[in-house]
């Protein structure tokens, strides 16, 4: 397998992943601006929407979104426990997580990561992805992980996505101007996560520590 990756980009969730699960895949950075990898490849041949990450299989298949790629990774090492068994009402409730961090906290920071091109929605956007940090917050004042007191891949996701933000607790990447200084339960789940030594591996292999 090869995983293409920007360092700190939502990539990271798959490079985790493959960590925690001691899965063999090489590594592929993508600049994104010429789209062409550190090889010279032309990834759009491999993903023609240019995004990161993409997944590219031993028999020529590709998957190309996240989401996908995470519950495929859990589903290669099911003794690994990142992801409940298919069909469960577990699976569904992980699914619901990866659902609302793509489309609710994913795309929320968007517009902060580019606040020039969105200008005034980003006035918008900024309480919204607020709240759902909070909620996010609220979940976890009751458990370790989202899922509960096992680490899964919607937490490999969280991971990556909010070192987007700030926080004085938090290593910053992206720099987007929002601030969960506040949420005391995120912080100590941060902690944790980053803790694991495959959070520690993936982030000295992307440059990030």
């Amino acid at each position: 397998m090869k995983l293409y990756y920007l360092p700190a980009a939502c990539s990271l969730a798959p490079h985790i992943v493959l960590n925690e699960l001691g899965l063999d895949a090489t590594l592929v950075r993508v600049d994104p601006r010429s789209h062409r990898t550190e090889h010279g490849e032309d990834y759009l041949q491999v993903n023609p929407l240019g995004y990161v990450p993409a997944l590219a299989m031993d028999d020529g298949s590709v998957l190309r979104e996240g989401t996908a790629i995470l519950q495929y990774l859990a589903d290669q090492r099911p003794e690994g426990g990142l992801a409940p068994a298919q069909g469960s009402g577990e699976r569904y409730r992980l699914q619901e997580w990866l659902g609302f961090l793509g489309t609710e906290v994913h795309k929320g920071f968007i517009p902060l990561l580019y606040p020039v091109a969105a200008g005034k929605y980003t006035e918008t956007a900024r309480p919204k992805l607020d709240q759902r940090f909070a909620w996010i917050d609220q979940q976890l004042a009751d458990r370790d992980y989202l899922m509960g007191d096992r680490f899964s891949v919607a937490d490999a996701y969280l991971f990556a996505l909010i070192g987007w933000g700030q926080a004085a607790w938090l290593t910053s990447y992206y720099k987007a101007d929002i601030h969960f200084d506040r949420f005391l339960h995120l912080q100590r789940w941060y902690a944790r996560v980053r803790a694991r030594p495959a959070v520690q591996q993936a982030l000295a292999a992307e440059g990030l520590q």
